[in-house]
């Protein structure tokens, strides 16, 4: 029975979640408004973007995608020095505190660069490179205001029904120098 009851709660946050979408103040972008944005605005977040932008500025798509085949081949492995510099820095390590104290409303968060790289994640991601994506092709290369909300779909890894609210991260003076994926429980909402 309760199997049942905790499908019927996630149908139910599903469809009142696409009840809600497109519009402008939904519950999720709400929080994601009133919650995260501020993180972004933050010395140390803007610094680490700023030093990926600067990293990979120069490099082609080529060695973007060979950068993102390196992560993907050390995912499972014991040794991870590409996943370990992202995954270990003061950003990521804020990012997962972040996700802690949501009270399970965040499920992930993945800060990127302004070509799709990962800066600092919450958790390891299944790739390094976000830029080919929905996710950083709805936001940054649609300017400051841009924002993106993927369907809610059941994530196979945590068995939880989830949305991503993907936007633009900008600097002090509006301009955009990344993105950022919020993944959020939709069940919490």
């Amino acid at each position: 029975m309760p199997l049942k009851l905790s499908a019927l709660a996630a149908s139910l946050a599903v469809a009142a979640f696409a009840a809600h979408a497109g519009e402008p103040h939904d519950p999720m972008t709400s929080f994601v408004d009133a919650t995260v944005r501020g993180w972004l605005a933050t010395p140390s977040v803007q610094a680490a973007i700023a030093a990926s932008n600067a990293a990979h500025a120069g490099l082609s798509e080529a060695q973007l995608i060979k950068r993102d085949a390196a992560w993907r081949a050390e995912i499972g492995q014991t040794k991870t020095p590409t996943i370990d510099a992202i995954l270990q820095s003061p950003v990521s390590g804020a990012l997962r505190a972040h996700v802690a104290d949501s009270g399970g409303r965040i499920t992930e968060i993945i800060l990127m660069d302004n070509r799709g790289m990962n800066v600092a994640v919450s958790d390891v991601t299944s790739d390094f490179w976000q830029g080919d994506e929905a996710k950083f092709q709805q936001t940054f290369p649609r300017g400051p205001a841009a924002l993106h909300v993927s369907e809610v779909e059941l994530d196979e890894s945590s068995q939880i029904y989830q949305a991503q609210v993907s936007f633009t991260v900008t600097d002090a003076q509006g301009a955009p120098v990344g993105a950022v994926t919020i993944g959020l429980n939709a069940e919490a909402f």
